[in-house]
């Protein structure tokens, strides 16, 4: 019985003496001791540790989305009304210098601000209809690389930023349809120019091509091709029973009329 007591007691006091943490897939920790944080990171599992004085830190290292609202400036000094994600994840092995360096707020403590700056620099760059454009893709990207050049080094990569919605200031949407239907006005005339040159170079072919076939056939037409023919069609009338009028100056035949039996 009194051995029984033991076990349970000491059981009891390893209990009380021990904590433990879980860290989640998708996840690191980093112990901090009494206010020191530790250089080691530990993957996702069960930690067993003293529950006096020491704690974890868990930091997520999946891709992590930040959605963002605000006003970017445009080359005219318009403000654009946008949308944006940013897609992030942290580096496991930097985890402890970006708790030391920025702390447990990094998100927005590093992460906002630096895109609140690069978005604005790159979006002062382009016209506000550009941001609701083809441009847009290069506008996503000089951001995400303004992004990383800054944050790289702190432990903190930008997968991507997503320009998902933008809104012109009134008037514009206005002036950039105007614009739109202009261009497809254009490339349409552009097109039927294109056709009608098209239809007059074959005409011009054409002619060329009925200009040169006469030229040829008045060139072979020569005075004695005359004379041959001109042999070959008495003989032919020759054969002829009926009775014909002939008038020739003895070069070429012309046939007055018939008499047929």
């Amino acid at each position: 019985m009194k051995s029984r007591l033991s076990t349970l007691l000491v059981l009891a006091l390893a209990l009380v003496g021990t904590a433990c943490t879980t860290v989640r897939p998708g996840e690191v920790a980093v112990r901090r001791t009494f206010g020191k944080l530790s250089e080691n990171v530990r993957d996702p599992g069960l930690i067993v540790h003293s529950p006096i004085g020491v704690t974890f830190i868990r930091v997520p290292t999946r891709v992590s989305n930040l959605e963002v609202a605000l006003n970017l400036p445009s080359r005219e000094g318009l403000n654009v009304r946008a949308e944006v994600s940013i897609l992030y994840r942290v580096q496991p092995e930097m985890v402890p210098t970006l708790i030391n360096t920025v702390g447990e707020r990094y998100e927005y403590e590093m992460v906002l601000p630096v895109f609140r700056s690069a978005a604005a620099d790159v979006s002062a760059r382009y016209a506000a209809k550009d941001m609701h454009s083809g441009e847009r893709l290069a506008i996503e990207e000089a951001v995400e690389a303004r992004m990383n050049e800054v944050l790289s080094h702190r432990g903190l990569i930008v997968e991507a930023v997503l320009l998902k919605s933008i809104a012109l200031p009134p008037g514009l949407y206005s002036a950039v349809e105007e614009k739109l239907s202009a261009e497809q006005q254009s490339e349409r005339m552009q097109w039927v120019l294109s056709r009608e040159r098209q239809e007059a170079e074959r005409r011009r072919i054409e002619a060329t091509g009925i200009r040169d076939a006469q030229r040829i056939l008045e060139e072979g037409l020569s005075p004695q091709v005359l004379k041959w023919r001109s042999l070959e069609a008495f003989q032919e009338l020759s054969k002829s029973s009926n009775a014909k009028v002939i008038v020739t100056d003895g070069k070429l035949p012309m046939l007055i009329g018939t008499d047929e039996d």
